[in-house]
């Protein structure tokens, strides 16, 4: 492993005092995040009254199916691949992004999501037999449902694409992409992964939350893990500097494979 910087080995005392130190600042981070999430649960919520439709195992249903009977639903916004032919035509290849498979690759039993009144699903814009198929070959066992022929991925902005609805790119119009000196292309045009979370009252159904970006980096890689350890997720920005070659395995990254090809 060819690696500096290493941390420096001291006695048993010293390192407890040192991760005393830490302990303060984790402390605080930890309080930070759960004001963080009492302010998302206070967030509003909107009624969804346009009719989507999935398709699933059991053929075509409404959104209120997706929750399987509880009153909560978390829902990854999957990528498929696509080629796109010289008119625009998009035709979804066989698998999905490297980096969804990555998150959803860390999707395991539900059970515990079941038994706190909560439903996880994947939604895609592919046809459902792509993703039936992908499905069974990386062995997943959560429920995977598609939404083409619906409006649901644009409205919900998984999918974005001026010709369809008006730019809203991690939250950011047009003009606020060009604010931030990200303005928008054409090249821009397509899906992207997120989460969003849905309540259910009754049979009525409310979008509560969603996010993008680094906002669902925490599903991916195992970084929640990779964070505790000495050489981190050996990503190229991440402090200290030289402590350990990048792999190249970040969201995005030159080495990401889909989950069955790495050698392991």
């Amino acid at each position: 492993m060819a690696m500096g910087n290493l941390p420096e080995v001291v006695s048993r005392e010293e390192w407890l005092a040192a991760r005393k130190e830490l302990l303060v600042k984790e402390k605080e981070l930890t309080r930070a995040r759960d004001r963080v999430n009492a302010d998302r649960r206070r967030l509003p919520m909107v009624r969804i009254d346009k009719p989507y439709t999935f398709e699933g195992p059991d053929g075509t249903v409404g959104l209120l199916r997706l929750f399987e009977g509880r009153p909560q639903l978390v829902m990854h916004h999957f990528m498929l691949a696509y080629d796109i032919d010289a008119d625009g035509a998009e035709h979804p290849r066989d698998t999905g992004c490297s980096s969804c498979s990555s998150a959803a690759d860390g999707i395991g039993q539900l059970r515990q999501l079941h038994v706190r009144n909560t439903t996880l699903v994947a939604v895609t814009r592919a046809p459902y037999e792509k993703l039936a198929a992908y499905r069974e070959r990386m062995g997943w066992t959560f429920p995977w449902y598609s939404s083409a022929g619906s409006d649901f991925n644009y409205d919900f902005h998984a999918t974005v694409d001026d010709r369809a609805v008006p730019v809203l790119l991690d939250f950011r119009t047009e003009a606020e992409l060009a604010e931030a000196g990200k303005p928008w292309s054409e090249t821009m045009r397509g899906d992207y992964p997120g989460i969003s979370a849905f309540l259910r009252v009754g049979e009525e159904v409310f979008h509560t939350y969603s996010t993008f970006g680094r906002g669902i980096e925490e599903f991916h890689n195992g970084d929640p893990h990779l964070d505790l350890t000495a050489l981190g997720r050996q990503e190229g920005w991440e402090e200290p500097k030289g402590r350990a070659v990048p792999l190249g395995l970040q969201v995005g990254g030159p080495a990401m494979r889909l989950p069955d090809e790495y050698e392991t």
